[in-house]
């Protein structure tokens, strides 16, 4: 170490009638100049020699070009400034802004590499299929603990950075040591964010919802659509967007359909006469859901679930492979049980009956309003 500098000297010795600041400038110029030439070497040479590695290297050497090569610059300047004929004082301010410059350059550096491992993880998932159950259960896990662990790297460098400044270090140990009242006014500054990033941990790890996981929240139906370090956001089914915060997912209950599976069972409800034959009824269900696109080829039934003093509950039940796929499932049998009822089964729509007793005086006109209130017709 002492060699070069020695070096340094004798050749700087020969060039003092070169002013010394505008001395100064040269030499850090010249080292700007060959930080950039070894950065330029240094990735080519990378490059060859990960050629026919796995793409997390590669992805790795193209995206920390500029952070890779700003921290080399920092390290030719500091090996610059202590050659230079600058003061002592001018010497450790730029060493010092150089050495916080470094530290946070390797926190960017660890969040690129964070981020290209998450990316080439999630390429072996799929989002795009009917069963994604999975990949939906990856994709969320990995999200939140890569924005959590980017946090973390950002936090721990910024804090270490920081800890080189003699003044900021002392503050921030006499903060840690005192925990007098600035601690506890931070403390309670930030919890929120505090709260809301553990809260993110926890649906990370125990998983009460996912990336595109129906719910509904608040009386609303939705899919989540994306989950941040402090925030989840639904889109909801007339693409409204509702902004929860992590917290509430944990303190409150909610409902998730694809907690366990994509797959649902539908259900659609009709009322009809006590006459309406409900093997007919359920024959012809069997064969609109068979029909449908939107039925996964599983369950399929209908019931009688109730009954009232006018008419009978009946329940049409299916299988579909997806919150969307089922309610599109729910209008089609709706609508198409509706108009066999209308077309094919009329004597099956609900009714009202009227009993007239024998001899009474307002059933002697033929057509009068009493006689038609006692005809069956529709309720509706």
């Amino acid at each position: 170490m002492s060699g070069w500098r020695d070096d340094a000297a004798g050749i700087l010795a020969t060039l003092d009638w070169i002013p010394s600041g505008l001395l100064s400038v040269l030499i850090l110029a010249a080292a700007a100049a060959l930080a950039v030439g070894a950065h330029a070497a240094g990735v080519a040479l990378a490059k060859a020699l990960l050629r026919t590695r796995d793409a997390f290297w590669r992805s790795l050497v193209q995206r920390t070009r500029g952070p890779t090569r700003l921290a080399l610059l920092t390290i030719f300047l500091g090996a610059a400034a202590s050659i230079a004929p600058l003061s002592a004082e001018q010497a450790d301010l730029i060493r010092r802004v150089l050495l916080f410059a470094f530290i946070l350059l390797l926190g960017w550096i660890g969040i690129v590499a964070l981020d290209i491992a998450a990316a080439i993880y999630l390429r072996g998932f799929r989002l795009d299929v009917e069963d994604n159950l999975t990949a939906r259960k990856h994709l969320t896990q990995v999200r939140i603990l890569r924005r959590a662990g980017a946090v973390l790297i950002g936090m721990v460098a910024l804090a270490v950075a920081l800890m080189t400044v003699p003044g900021v270090k002392q503050y921030g140990v006499s903060l840690l040591a005192s925990a007098g009242a600035a601690g506890i006014i931070l403390g309670l500054a930030l919890q929120p964010i505090l709260v809301n990033l553990i809260a993110g941990v926890q649906i990370a790890v125990t998983q009460p919802i996912r990336l595109d996981d129906a719910v509904i929240v608040e009386g609303e139906w939705g899919n989540v659509e994306e989950i941040t370090a402090t925030y989840v956001v639904v889109r909801l089914w007339d693409w409204r967007r509702m902004v929860l915060p992590l917290t509430w997912f944990i303190q409150n209950p909610f409902q998730n359909w694809t907690r366990e599976s994509s797959r649902l069972i539908g259900s659609a409800f009709l009322y009809v006469d006590y006459a309406a034959a409900v093997d007919r009824l359920r024959d012809r269900l069997v064969e609109i859901v068979r029909a449908s696109s939107h039925w996964d080829g599983d369950v399929v039934n209908l019931q009688v679930t109730d009954i009232s003093e006018r008419t009978l509950q009946i329940r049409c039940i299916a299988s579909a492979r997806s919150a969307g796929a089922a309610f599109d499932l729910r209008c089609e049998v709706r609508e198409k049980m509706v108009a066999f009822l209308r077309d094919e089964l009329p004597e099956a729509m609900p009714r009202e009956r009227l009993n007239l007793a024998p001899g009474d005086p307002t059933s002697d006109a033929e057509g009068s309003p009493s006689r038609r209130r006692g005809e069956n017709h529709p309720s509706g």
